[in-house]
């Protein structure tokens, strides 16, 4: 048996492809377009290239893009007064901070700086809490795009066995969240969890979000399982960089009935998601109606 991949690529293509037309009947019909900013303070490389990517991406959907590139020294309060000057600009409708800030910035004071509405990476507070008690939230994009996979793979999720192993605020905590609102019985497990192998294997749906290379072998997988590969973590092998993901994807593979590829699974529909839930804020700002496909 061979796992079938779930190519993150292809549906974040198509998601990219509802979110232009979703676009265009905004700008043909309301005559409004949709507009992100992002904000990264400093020159992570990594995070230089998810900028880049962003952008890139934004502009090819339809929408604004902006972006403010600020350098590393720059002071909280310099911060939170571009934060302040995008939550009243009307033409912004969703705020992006890029994440790590550098070490002299609050990252929990900057991130609940901004407009709840216009958080489209739905780590406010509010959205938090929105999002815990089944109410409309800014949802964050990760865990939304993998919950949209799978969706798309499997269809209806109520009552399968759903095992997060990661606790982190952006994907393990909503990640469970969204699937108790699909109606899986869901396990939140971590590194410390004692028998985390036999945990996993009772789990139909299983997330793995702990940011370690390789952690949860083939045989911690219940055959047949749908995995969703959240990790991407740099290693050295045969002398090369390689991106690999939590799992080890060549045992795994051999047992799970589905499995995203790193990279090439999740990583896709998080921009995909971003661009989604942009529009989201937009539509609902302008009291229209949610767009069908890009949310919950």
């Amino acid at each position: 048996m061979t796992a079938q991949l779930v190519d993150g690529k292809a549906f974040a293509v198509q998601l990219r492809s509802r979110v232009a037309g979703h676009v265009a009947w905004l700008k043909e019909e309301h005559r409004i377009t949709p507009g992100l900013a992002v904000v990264l303070v400093g020159d992570d490389p990594a995070s230089e290239v998810y900028v880049r990517n962003k952008g890139r991406q934004t502009i090819e959907a339809g929408m604004k893009g902006v972006e403010h590139k600020l350098p590393a020294e720059t002071s909280q309060a310099d911060l939170l007064a571009l934060i302040e000057q995008l939550n009243s600009d009307p033409e912004i409708h969703g705020i992006l901070i890029q994440l790590p800030l550098p070490k002299h910035l609050n990252a929990d004071l900057v991130i609940n700086a901004i407009d709840p509405a216009k958080d489209v990476d739905g780590f406010h507070i509010l959205n938090v809490g929105l999002l815990g008690t089944g109410q409309n939230a800014m949802v964050p994009c990760t865990p939304l795009g993998c919950l949209m996979m799978l969706r798309g793979h499997l269809g209806d999720l109520s009552g399968l066995e759903a095992v997060v192993v990661g606790r982190s605020n952006i994907v393990g905590k909503p990640m469970a969240q969204l699937l108790l609102r699909d109606s899986c019985t869901v396990t939140i497990a971590h590194s410390h969890t004692r028998d985390l192998a036999s945990i996993c294997r009772r789990a139909d749906i299983l997330v793995a979000a702990v940011g370690r290379p390789e952690m949860i072998p083939g045989d911690w997988i219940k055959p047949g399982a749908t995995v969703i590969d959240v990790g991407i973590n740099r290693i050295a092998r045969d002398g090369k960089q390689q991106l690999v993901g939590d799992v080890d994807f060549s045992s795994a593979v051999e047992v799970a009935g589905a499995i995203t590829p790193v990279p090439g699974g999740v990583g896709p529909m998080t921009i995909a998601c971003l661009l989604a839930n942009s529009i989201t804020a937009c539509c609902r700002v302008h009291g229209l109606p949610a767009p069908e496909g890009l949310t919950l």
